[in-house]
């Protein structure tokens, strides 16, 4: 085996023992606290999922926009973490997203397992994420898996003001919680259209291949037929996202003219921001606030677009914010395929 390929298999295997696989019983008891970010609550509990003849309890952490800033939440956000890694990676972004004003929901899924019911696809993990896309299928259902969770998380939380679940829906993955994104995403427009109806466009943080199979690339062609928001902001290629394997993806499979942004300086650890770990900037590199700030702008930005149909001239090309992080060097935009 030649080096190049022998590191591909060699530096995941690395990190996964060092970023930490989330055990299989991991389930957290449940608990409210607040965040910092403009009186967010944050909810621990848990949701369960299908898996093969089984259902696994998984953590399930929820944020709620303040009740005196915001009321009601503006939509639902899906915020899933990336390989190996879990929920608790994600709760800087999360936060920022509740502090806009919209509902996060951010579980953990396993990174092994013997049945294949795994985020990344390590030997067929289609049946799971047809799964995990019926979190979404059925969530207007008050007996459903995610129902439950929220109706939890919402009794924890004190929020007796609220009603069912927001009926908009963005999903947000990191690394290989973007490409479960993309194909959660794909699997409704297929088999659930109207739940697809629901979702408003994807957010993708550095997103990432798995070794092995094509869920990536047979969901993006069919979304790319669509006219479905999909951006992303990504690191420049090195191990930690398989040499920018999902954005390489994302810029020859959509026919856009513009799909996002590279983050020049950027670190695969960027969506996790203060949330990250040791073991995350070991293997990964150590966030740059100014990455950060970026990306979460960014990232919450073209969300809220996303939701209300609209654009924010700033966030995009062209716009002033956006040439200012052009004229820094902070970012260099990314295109998608012309023919």
């Amino acid at each position: 085996m030649h080096l190049p390929a022998l590191r591909k298999v060699i530096v995941p295997a690395l990190a996964a023992l060092l970023l930490g696989v989330v055990p299989a019983t991991t389930a957290h008891s449940a608990s409210a606290t607040a965040h910092s970010a403009s009186a967010v609550t944050k909810v621990s509990t848990t949701v369960d999922v299908s898996c093969a003849a089984f259902t696994y309890r998984q953590s399930a952490d929820w944020y709620f926009p303040s009740a005196a800033a915001s009321g009601a939440p503006k939509g639902l956000i899906w915020l899933q973490h990336g390989f190996s890694r879990a929920n608790n990676h994600m709760t800087d972004l999360a936060g920022r997203y509740a502090a806009a004003g919209y509902l996060v929901f951010a579980p953990t899924l396993r990174s092994a397992d013997m049945f294949g019911c795994t985020l990344q696809n390590i030997g067929n993990n289609k049946p799971f994420l047809d799964n995990v896309a019926t979190w979404f299928a059925s969530a207007d259902n008050a007996s459903s898996q995610l129902a439950r969770s929220y109706a939890s998380a919402r009794s924890r939380a004190g929020r007796t003001d609220l009603g069912a679940l927001p009926t908009a829906f963005v999903f947000s993955g990191h690394s290989a919680g973007a490409e479960a994104a993309e194909y959660v995403t794909q699997r409704l427009r297929s088999s659930h259209p109207a739940a697809f109806a629901k979702v408003r466009g994807l957010v993708l943080l550095d997103p990432v291949k798995s070794f092995i199979g094509n869920n990536t690339d047979a969901s993006l062609s069919q979304l790319a037929t669509t006219s479905l928001p999909i951006l992303t902001v990504s690191a420049p290629g090195y191990s930690c996202n398989n040499s920018g394997s999902g954005t390489t993806a994302l810029q020859q499979l959509l026919p856009r003219p513009f799909v996002g942004v590279r983050l020049t300086s950027g670190a695969h650890t960027d969506a996790e921001g203060s949330s990250t770990d040791n073991a995350g900037t070991l293997m990964c590199g150590t966030p740059q606030q100014k990455n950060v700030s970026a990306l979460q702008t960014l990232a919450v930005g073209w969300a809220k677009d996303a939701f209300t149909g609209g654009r924010t001239a700033d966030l995009y090309p062209g716009g002033a914010y956006y040439a200012s992080l052009l004229a820094a060097g902070t970012i260099q935009t990314l295109t998608g395929r012309t023919s």
